[in-house]
């Protein structure tokens, strides 16, 4: 599938059916590989710490996972790539999987109930790692192990950015890893009915971030308000730089805005960037 560089990222372009197919098509004994699902929040964490960019360009596919950047982009004349959710991939792999062990880590033992009885014909193995797995090196190790020793074809590792894909980044790490990984964060509690998922003319317009900051504003305002906003900054800078480059040679290009006067959080020291790492759903 094409490649299509956006906002520092080399992003998959295609679209969740296309997604699939490379998926179904992959050796389930081949070497492990995972698959990242950036949003605004993985792009924003990244200017902050560009440390975790080896996460990203390990992965073997980086499918976006936001309408709205993507409707932001082209309405600046931008090229974006094609929308693949991780809750979209995960739902139309699943209803097309044969029987097979599917091997989950995260999500809790209520919510893999529903998802076991509303997939039946699959065969859910389960990890649930403690809280604050980021900066449990043991517990970290246990759940890189369990996902080694089942060896099932699909990995579904549902923690949240940025430690599910530090997590696929150690399985892809440790020899004799096999399978496939997709760090999908919510998608789990969305199949499984734990979390309403917003109206499909929402999700289609953009405003997925809307239903979600509305049902649970306390966890998700900062992430939304603060955090995501300096992305969209990014991008009328990168629209500005496109126009720059296509202006004769005499012509004195236009002011760009310094990124670093964005509202919001601002690089930090390397020794205390990472304390300021949050688990996102």
């Amino acid at each position: 599938m094409d490649s299509v560089n956006f906002l520092g990222l080399p992003f998959d372009d295609a679209e969740a059916r296309e997604v699939v197919g490379h998926l179904l098509n992959r050796r389930a004994a081949a070497r492990f590989a995972y698959v990242v699902t950036p949003n605004a929040d993985h792009l924003a964490r990244l200017k902050r710490l560009p440390e975790l960019q080896k996460l990203y360009d390990s992965a073997w596919l980086r499918l976006l996972d936001s309408q709205f950047l993507r409707h932001a982009a082209r309405a600046l004349g931008l090229r974006a790539p094609h929308v693949a959710t991780g809750a979209d991939v995960t739902a139309l792999l699943f209803s097309v999987l044969p029987p097979q062990k599917i091997s989950v880590i995260g999500l809790d033992e209520k919510c893999l109930a529903a998802l076991a009885a509303r997939y039946p014909h699959l065969n859910f193995v389960h990890h649930a790692p403690p809280a604050h797995l980021l900066y449990d090196h043991q517990a970290i190790g246990q759940a890189r192990d369990f996902a080694v020793r089942e060896g099932a074809a699909f990995t579904l590792i549902a923690l949240g950015s940025p430690i599910q894909e530090l997590l696929a980044h150690a399985i892809w790490l440790q020899p004799g890893s096999a399978g496939t990984g997709l760090c999908i964060g919510a998608a789990l509690e969305f199949l499984s009915g734990a979390k309403r998922r917003a109206p499909g003319w929402m999700q289609r317009a953009g405003l997925e971030w809307c239903f979600r900051l509305a049902q649970d504003p306390r966890r998700l305002a900062r992430r939304y308000l603060l955090d995501d906003p300096p992305v969209l900054l990014d991008l009328v800078c990168a629209r500005l730089t496109q126009t720059w480059r296509r202006l004769p040679p005499d012509q004195p290009p236009p002011a760009a805005p310094d990124a670093s006067s964005a509202n919001g959080p601002y690089p930090q020291p390397p020794s205390a960037r990472l304390h300021e790492i949050h688990d996102a759903g």
